[in-house]
This record gives structure tokens, sequence and C-alpha cells, in this order.
């Protein structure tokens, strides 16, 4: 006798994906397949600046980063340098000056190898440091949207863009980044260190770079392509694997295990395929590559011998243009990768540009208003109306009005759809109305500061999410500063303490992914001890007992009447055992409050009310 919001296609299925229903498969199965999605290359490279705040903030290490990239840059060039001093005068005087070159050849190699190696650790750590951070904020962004946000973007892609994106930002900060500055480095150095050597050789290295830029940018291009597409064959085989690993029961039930295996076989075989074709291509491109360079550096070295032999040229000065010919050209081919690189973290950096910058329509005002203190434990709707997000014709409430004084207990009944869920969102402030008021012990609900106004309830669901951890962190997930007596305390009070002192580890034991090591009415009263241990001054209680047996209701509702004790009471009710408890019972259909009355009174005069009775007492 609940309703949930106006259906949408974009909408995730987040009581499921909470409660470890059936509906959890399809978010799993959504989110591997999304997490595997073509990640697009992005031209406009800019959106990379959003970093720049990040990197500020550790702008010391950024510096280190930036003066040994050069260092390393700096050493890796010099070894050509010391190179052809080693080959042009070790041998002169009967080889007088052979150790001493080669000693000097032998520092710059470890000068070189103790460079990278700080490159390496700053380069890295800054990145990861940037990258924490960049994490920390985007997490911290998507926990201030409000639910109308996730109507329109589904949860599925926001985890994408928390896991898939930011690793390719991460790949780009620890990896990338230090890769093509050292290689843009090396290329503008040894280029103009080519032209200092023999301008002549360096106009035929210019023409043989365009033979070597061509096939990896055309194969490149391919490679890349094929990648993408084994990589979403792949997704698909993944996704499907997790929709039937997590409904295993079903697939065993309907004995589908070999029509399973095979589903997932051929997807993979498909996966395969396509990766055969990038190996073949890459192959190729290998090929061709190798065969160029090896091919233009012996017609260099050709051609340098001869100037040797000519005496236009030192045979050091040869080794020093051979060698810097190496590193410009393997630092050429790198940065076309790297290129790639870039260009697909600044599409991701897009995407989460576009969490960053969302804006909640449900935040602080400007100057909030304080409620009052101690609290009072007043509600107060006044001629509501609201429709949710994308469904402005269908409005769940209309003209609503309600007031609740404090300590009183009042029941929500009515249909499906009715808009008993509704008033609860707006109490918590999820949405706003479009017109009318909520006022929470006498201010207005929309002056306060959300987090401020949703201190003053304690909510338990009708599915009781639970989280991984123990029964100790989900019970202090109300209040973390709890103490331990204060747990056992509420977890006595809400029926929960001989069952939780019963697992192998009492309050510590590892409860699993969404608590499901226990049933439904142990999960349902560690959330009521949850709400207990709040302290909150209004309980809303939504369907609490719905989905339990009898032994687990009767439970349940022992504990709910524990909780409900000197707290204001909103209860969406479907069983009778709870409405009989209550002050008052409100009616309501199609958004409008229809009867207001006590139990009896509401029979006797034969409404809905009376009617939605009759049907319960048939059914049970």
């Amino acid at each position: 006798m609940t309703e949930t919001p106006p259906p949408s296609r974009a909408a995730p299925d987040l009581d499921a994906e909470a409660s470890g229903r059936p509906g959890a498969g399809a978010q799993l199965s959504e989110r591997l397949s999304e997490a595997g999605e073509r990640r697009t290359r992005q031209k406009d490279v800019r959106p990379l600046l959003r970093l720049w705040p990040f990197a500020v903030q550790h702008r010391g290490h950024v510096a280190l980063s930036v003066f040994w990239l050069l260092m390393s840059t700096a050493a890796s060039l010099g070894l050509t340098v010391t190179s052809r001093g080693a080959i042009d005068n070790g041998f002169e005087a009967g080889g007088a000056q052979l150790n001493f070159w080669f000693l000097l050849l032998g520092l710059n190699a470890l000068f070189l190898g103790v460079a990278s190696a700080v490159r390496y650790y700053f380069v890295t750590r800054t990145g990861e440091r940037i990258i924490a951070d960049l994490r920390t904020a985007l997490f911290g962004r998507v926990l201030t949207l409000d639910p109308a946000f996730f109507v329109r973007m589904r949860t599925g892609e926001v985890l994408s863009r928390l896991t898939t994106d930011i690793q390719l930002i991460d790949t780009l900060m620890t990896t990338s980044i230090s890769f093509a500055l050292r290689n843009l480095l090396t290329m503008i150095g040894g280029m103009i260190l080519l032209f200092v050597v023999s301008p002549k050789l360096m106009g035929l290295v210019l023409l043989v770079l365009p033979l070597l830029i061509v096939p990896l940018f055309l194969f490149g291009r391919v490679v890349r392509k094929l990648t993408v597409d084994s990589q979403d064959r792949f997704a698909e085989a993944v996704g499907f694997a997790g929709e039937s690993v997590d409904a295993i029961e079903t697939v065993q039930a309907f004995g589908r295990e070999a029509s399973a295996i095979g589903r997932f076989g051929a997807a993979v075989e498909a996966a395969f395929g396509v990766s055969l074709k990038r190996i073949r291509a890459r192959a190729w491109m290998t090929a061709m590559i190798i065969t160029l360079m090896f091919g233009g550096v012996t017609l260099v070295l050709w051609l340098g011998a001869q100037d040797v032999i000519a005496g236009r040229m030192t045979p050091g000065a040869l080794l020093q243009f051979v060698l810097l010919s190496v590193f410009v050209a393997g630092a050429v081919g790198a940065l076309g990768e790297s290129w790639g690189d870039v260009q697909k973290a600044a599409g991701a950096m897009q995407r989460i540009d576009e969490l960053m910058r969302a804006q909640p329509g449900i935040r602080p005002p400007a100057a909030p208003k304080a409620l009052p203190k101690p609290p009072v434990g007043e509600v107060e709707m006044r001629d509501v109306n609201f429709a949710y997000p994308g469904r402005p014709d269908l409005p769940a409430l209309r003209d609503f009005t309600l007031s609740v004084r404090p300590g009183e207990t009042v029941a929500l009944v009515g249909p499906s759809g009715a808009g008993k869920s509704t008033v609860f969102r707006l109490l918590l402030r999820f949405y706003d109305p479009q017109s009318g008021e909520v006022r929470i012990d006498g201010v207005e609900a929309s002056t306060v500061d959300p987090v401020d106004l949703r201190s003053r309830f304690a909510w338990v669901s009708q599915e009781a999410p639970l989280f991984s951890g123990s029964a100790i962190e989900n019970i202090r997930f109300g209040r973390e500063d709890a103490g331990v007596e204060e747990v056992r305390d509420v977890a006595e009070r809400a029926q929960a303490l001989t069952f939780v002192e019963a697992l192998p580890e009492g309050f510590d034991t590892p409860l699993g992914e969404r608590a499901r090591s226990l049933s439904g009415g142990q999960r349902q009263r560690l959330a009521i001890a949850r709400a207990l241990i709040r302290q909150a001054p209004i309980l809303l209680l939504d369907e609490a007992t719905s989905a339990l047996d009898a032994e687990n209701e009767r439970l349940v509702q022992v504990a709910l009447d524990e909780a409900m004790q000197a707290r204001t009471t909103l209860v969406i009710a479907h069983r009778l055992a709870t409405v009989l408890r209550a002050d008052r019972i409100v009616v309501m259909d199609e958004g409008r409050v229809v009867e207001v009355g006590t139990h009896g009174e509401l029979v006797a005069r034969g409404g809905l009310y009376a009617r939605l009775a009759r049907l319960q007492f048939r059914a049970d």
C-alpha cells in the first residue's frame, strides 16, 4: 500500500539494489557493461584543466616532478654526448683519457638511473595524490545530489564515472603524462642536438620520420578500434556472467547451467576473435615500423660512415647522431600513443566534470534558519502540491494538509499510488513541493539546512537497506559516536540482541554485502536499532512489517512499539496491528486526504478505509 515515484526509463531500481532482491542482478550487469563501454576520445583537451586546482594544492611536489623530469631527460641526452667524447677522445695518446671518459659515461648512466627513479617517485606520488583528492571530491559531490538527479542519470553511469573514468585519469596522471612529457622533451632536445651535430644528416632524418609516423597512425587507429571492440565484447561476457552469478539459484533451479556456460563461452570466443584481429594488425604495424626505422638508421649510418671516411665527421659524432636519431624516432612514436591516452583522459574528465559541476536541487539556503532546541517533534504540511520531476502531469500530492502534534502517532493508509511515501520524501526534503508549506517544529523546511532538518528524523523503510560491515557498524550508522553500551541497549530494545550475540563474533561479525547473511526480520530489527540510536524526535516507519512472516512481524512490532515511545511517529501502514495503535489514521487517495479518524470511527463510516480493512481481513 505504499507507492514509488513515477516510473522512468532512466530511473534505477534503487530499492532492489539496496535490498539484494533480483533487481540487483540487472544493476550489476548494467554497471559491468557500462564499465567496459567505449571511452570516446576528446579532441578538445581543455577539460583536463579542471585538474589544475587539485594540482595547485600540491604545487611543491609538482615542481619537484617537473625538475626531475628535466634532469632525467637531460641525463638521457647526455649519454650521447659522453659516448661521443669516449669515442673521439678516449683513444687519443694511446688511450690515456679512455678511463676518464668511460668513468664519465658511467657516472652519466648512474645519474640517469637515479634521476629516473626520483622522477618516477615524484610523478607517480603526485599523480596518485591528485587522483585521491579527485575521487574524494567526486564522491562527496555525488552524495550531495538529490534523488531527482538520479532519475536523470542512472546509478550505473555514476559508478562508471567513479571507477572507469577515474582510472583513465589515474593512468594519465601517474604514467602517460610523465611518459609524454619525457618523450616531448627528448624529441625537442634531440632534434636540437641533431642539427648541431650534422645538419645534412638531420635533413635525412626528417625525410625518414614521416615514413614512421604514417603507418603508426594508420595502423594505430585500426588497433585502437579493434581494442575497443574487444573490450565491448568482453564487457558483454562479464556482464552476463555477473547477472548469472547474482541469480545463481534461479539458474540452477531452472537447470540452465549448460545454457549459461554456452552463452558465456560464445561471448568469450567473440571477444577472442576480435582480439586475434587486433593482434594481427599490431604485428603488421610492429613489423613495418621496425623495418622502416632500422632501414632508415642503416641508411643514415652508411651516409655517416662515408662522411667519417672523408673526414667530414668524427666517429664519435656519428655514434652520437645515430643514438639521437633512435631517441627522437622512439619519442615521436611514443608521443602518438601518449596523445591517445591524453584524448581518452580528456573525454573521461569531461564526464567527471559533469558530475563535479552538477548542482543539487535541494541545498542549504544562503542564510539557513535554526530549528528550535530542544526538539519539539511537530510536523505540519499545508496545501502541498507536488509532482515528481519529469511527470508534472501526474501530481503525487494535491492540496495535501497534515498536522501531527508532538508525541502523537499518525498512520497513513491508502491504496498504492496514494502519495504516502511521497509525504516522507517531502518531510526528509529529498524534494521540495511545487506549492504549499512543509514545517518541522514550526520552521519552514526549505529555510533550514537539509542536514539539520534530517537530524530530526529517524527512518525505517520497508526494505531496511543495510551495509557491508559488522552489526555494530550498521547500528552506529545512525550515530557514529554511540558507545558500545548504547549499541547493546538499542539492540535489546529492538529485539536484536539475542540473534546478534549468537553470531560467531557477536557485534563484530561481518554481515556480508547488504547484510545478506541475515534474515529479513533480523535486518529489519537492526534497522530499527539504527533508528533508535539516532535519538531523533520524529520517527518515520514505511511499511516496516509488510514483508515479514507472523513470528518476525510479532518481534518487529514489539521493537516498533519500543521505538514509538516518547516520539512523534508517522506510519505508512499495511498491517492493521500498527494502525490500531495509532492516535489517528489519515486515509489518502490520489494524493489527497479523504478520511481522518480512529480505526473504529473509520470502519463505522463505511468509506475507503472500511473497504481496505475488509479486503485485508479477507486476505488474512
